[in-house]
Order: C-alpha cells, then sequence, then structure tokens
C-alpha cells in the first residue's frame, strides 16, 4: 500500500515537482548546513568573541536584505528553475570564498563570502516561496510547505553531524564536502528538466528602493501578525545557528551526546512534515502557529535553566518539535496571502523574506552580546522568556482573517509609477 501510494504520487505532475523541488532543495542546503555548523566555529577560534563572531554573520543578512529589497525589482520574468541556479552558484562561490579566508586576506575574504551568503539564501528563499503560491493549489499550501520541510529538515539534520565529524579532522574538510554537494545540485537541476520551467507572474521593474519600502510598510499594517511571529521564529534560528553551533562543539567534548544538540532541535521537522502533509490544514493557521511557538518558548527557558546533558537536549528536542510545526504553519500563512495579491505578490514575498533577514541580521550579534555575558547556555532562557512575551501578546491581539489593501494594489497594478 505505501509502495502503491508512493508511486502513484510520483506520477503526479504536481507532485512531481514537489518531490523534485525537495530533492534540490536538500542537495543545497545540506552543502548550507554543513557551511553553517563550520563559520561559527571557524570565527570564534579566529575573533576570539561571541560578539564579534556575531556581528560578521549579521552582515551576511544585511546584504541578503538589501537583495530583498531589489529582487522584486529586478528578475522580471523569470523560472524556478533559474532562481535555483543562481542560488546554488551563489553557494559554490561562497565555499570558495570561505577556503580562501582560511589561508589569506581573512576579514575582507570573509565579509565578501559572507555578502555572498545573504544573497544565495534570498534567491532560495524566493524559488520556494515562489513555487508555492504560483503552482500549488490554495488547498494544498499547508501540505506543500508540509514536505518541502521535510528536505530542509532533513539537510540540516544530517549538517551539523557531517560538520562535525568534518571538522575533526581537518579544518577546510567541511568545505570540500560542502563545494562537491552544490556540484551534485547543480547536475540535478539540470537532469530535471521541464519541471521548474514555468515563467512566474513577475514583470520587469525599475529598481526603486524607496518605492519598495513605501509597499512593504501599506502591506505591513495589514500582515503585522505573521510579520512578528515569522522574524522571532527567524531570532531562534539563528541563535541556534550561531551561539548553538558553538554550544553543540563544547557540549560534544563534555559528552558524545552533546553533539546531537543542533540536530536534535531539526529532528521534529522530519515527522512534523509528515504530518502537516497528511493533516491538510486549512484554517486557524496563525492562532496555532502562536500557541506552538508560545510552549516552544518555554521549553527554551529550560535549556538554559538545565544542568544534565540528557535534560538539556530533551527540552530542546521539545521545543523543536513546537517551533518546527509553527514555522511551515507560518509560510503556509504567506502563501495563503500571496496567492490572493496577483502580480503583486513579488512585494509581500520580498517583505517576508525580509523579516527573517532582519532576524539574521539582529539575531546573531544579539546571541554574541548575550553568549559573552552570560555563556551560550543562558542565552537560550533569555531568548525563550522574550518567544513567551511576544507569542503570548500576539495570540489576544491578532485578527481572526488578514485583509489586503485592496485599492493600494490596484494603484500598484495600473501605475508605472507606484511600481
Amino acid at each position: 500500500m505505501l509502495l502503491k501510494r508512493y508511486f502513484g504520487l510520483v506520477k503526479d505532475p504536481l507532485w512531481t515537482k514537489i518531490l523534485t523541488l525537495g530533492l534540490i532543495l536538500f542537495f543545497i542546503l545540506l552543502s548550507d548546513a554543513i557551511l553553517s555548523y563550520w563559520v561559527p566555529n571557524f570565527l570564534e577560534d579566529a575573533l576570539k568573541s561571541p560578539f564579534a563572531m556575531g556581528l560578521v554573520i549579521s552582515f551576511s543578512s544585511i546584504v541578503g536584505f538589501g537583495a530583498d529589497m531589489l529582487l522584486p525589482q529586478i528578475i522580471g520574468n523569470t523560472t524556478v528553475k533559474r532562481l535555483l541556479f543562481w542560488g546554488i552558484l551563489a553557494n559554490i562561490v561562497f565555499s570558495l570564498l570561505l577556503f580562501s579566508a582560511t589561508t589569506r586576506a581573512f576579514i575582507l575574504t570573509i565579509l565578501a563570502a559572507m555578502a555572498v551568503w545573504g544573497v544565495y539564501y534570498e534567491l532560495l528563499g524566493f524559488a520556494d516561496q515562489q513555487f508555492v503560491s504560483d503552482s500549488v493549489p490554495f488547498r494544498l499550501h499547508a501540505t506543500a510547505w508540509g514536505v518541502i520541510s521535510i528536505f530542509k529538515s532533513l539537510a540540516y539534520l544530517l549538517g551539523p553531524v557531517i560538520g562535525g565529524i568534518l571538522l575533526a579532522k581537518n579544518l577546510t574538510a567541511p568545505l570540500g564536502v560542502s563545494f562537491f554537494l552544490a556540484l551534485a545540485t547543480m547536475v540535478i537541476l539540470f537532469l530535471s528538466r521541464g519541471k521548474h520551467e514555468r515563467k512566474i507572474e513577475i514583470e520587469v521593474d525599475k529598481a526603486n528602493l524607496i518605492k519598495e519600502l513605501e509597499h512593504w510598510k501599506v502591506l505591513f499594517v495589514h500582515v503585522w501578525p505573521v510579520v512578528f511571529l515569522s522574524f522571532f521564529m527567524g531570532l531562534v534560528d539563528a541563535t541556534f545557528w550561531t551561539t548553538g553551533a558553538v554550544l553543540n562543539n563544547d557540549l560534544s567534548k563534555i559528552n558524545v551526546a552533546g553533539g546531537f544538540f543542533l540536530p536534535l532541535y531539526e529532528i521534529p521537522t522530519l515527522v512534523v512534515g509528515l504530518i502537516l502533509a497528511k493533516k491538510k490544514i486549512y484554517i486557524g493557521k496563525k492562532k496555532l502557529a502562536e500557541k506552538l511557538f508560545l510552549l516552544s518558548g518555554v521549553f527554551l527557558i529550560l535549556v538554559g535553566l538545565f544542568q544534565n546533558i540528557f535534560l538539556i537536549l530533551s527540552a530542546v528536542f521539545v521545543s523543536g518539535i513546537f517551533i518546527s510545526i509553527a514555522f511551515p504553519l507560518t509560510n503556509a500563512v504567506y502563501s495563503d496571502v500571496v496567492s490572493r495579491m496577483g502580480r503583486e505578490r513579488k512585494h509581500l514575498i520580498g517583505l517576508s523574506s525580509s523579516t527573517i533577514s532582519l532576524a539574521y541580521i539582529f539575531g546573531p550579534a544579539l546571541a554574541g552580546y548575550v553568549a559573552g555575558m552570560v555563556g551560550e547556555k543562558l542565552t537560550f532562557s533569555v531568548v525563550g522568556i522574550f518567544v513567551v512575551l511576544v507569542s503570548g501578546i500576539l495570540l489576544f491581539t491578532t485578527p481572526k482573517k488578514l485583509k489586503l489593501p485592496q485599492q493600494e494594489l490596484e494603484k500598484w497594478s495600473k501605475s508605472p509609477d507606484l511600481v
């Protein structure tokens, strides 16, 4: 029965596209996950400061934030495949720059690498958001994000484990493996000919950052709850992949089980993706995401309070369960709204991507600063307190339905001066 259902999915054109995109994202994000584990540990060893490490990593998101504003204006009538191609190519350049940073011209090279990192991550994010909004029926948005999250989470589950093993052997070994994974992804992309060639409905506009910020301001008034929710989820994720990567390495030196700190944060998404794919949640996504995010904050607080390493890992795992459900639900809310916006969807996609970029601008630096004051472990308690407070406020203030500014959308669509 399971095999019959699997082959049935493969024969379905829509599910073939979803699974192909998931496979491409798995390999390129596995490369990214290995690099994401390597970079914080390398930078903290080189700079001797958690705060300095956080500032350098924040630079990549500053560039990513600029990319969020520019991409909707310059990508034109492109395809998901083309966005993936440029994202994978940027990942290859990123790996090469990091390797160069280990040998010479450290500061300039590492900043260049961080800039490329910021751009390629936004290209990949823009590609999968466009795919779900444009190619997947509204009723299957949560399901599609659940399936895609399985591939993403598997990559970020394996990445720290592989990265830790490789880093223990050789400083540059993780970079070499990431480079070849990116090349393999490029091969898979070309083999999937025709799967993601459909033009996405975005017209070429004159790049105007001020106008784009004005669009975001108008949209923010109407979708602010989901923006705040995704921002603080991004802060948590940024903390795990910066301060958490360093803590993972430190805990592994105390007990071999400590090396599963980051993987246990990612493991729940594998199971959760399957659950969301089966449940097909249509309504109540916003409130459910907020409740789950609040519960994840409670267990984040416990991470810093527990002393026993197995209790720490248990708290991380439970927190990961709640946040892994909240993440795709929040993405599904964005997709629901984006699908109602016609060709003006590009502005909301840019806003949603920039929200995560802002979280990664402030997250690494703030986490690094707090870690320098109270240590890596207690940093998670501080973050958890803020998560509980913000989630509680959102639960009482989020409207039942997010209404779009229809008059403004019509003006943007009709007047070239307003686009």
